[in-house]
């Protein structure tokens, strides 16, 4: 399962977002990636996530495989939409 994300974000994906959701979503037993530009990382790793080095304006897509896929990626797309990094493309 996954979905798209839009960054609307005027730095992207910097330390500070990247660590809520590195946070969010380590607790989920799934696994969860983020991708942008062809790449996929880990979305557990923040070195991982840092290193996509993901603009404003960028479309993400956040996917993730296991018993809490669904929940992993909803609690990923809550702190997008209310941290106000992003909006559901």
């Amino acid at each position: 399962m996954e979905k798209q994300y839009k960054i609307t974000s005027s730095e992207g994906l910097h330390a500070r977002p990247c660590t809520l959701l590195v946070s969010a979503v380590s607790p989920f037993s799934s696994e969860v990636q983020i991708a942008y530009n062809n790449r996929s990382v880990n979305l557990k790793s923040i070195m991982g996530v840092m290193a996509l080095g993901i603009p404003a304006g960028a479309t993400v897509t956040i996917s993730a495989q296991g018993g809490d896929a669904e929940a992993a990626i909803e609690k990923a797309g809550a702190i997008i939409v209310n941290e106000g990094i992003g909006v559901e493309a």
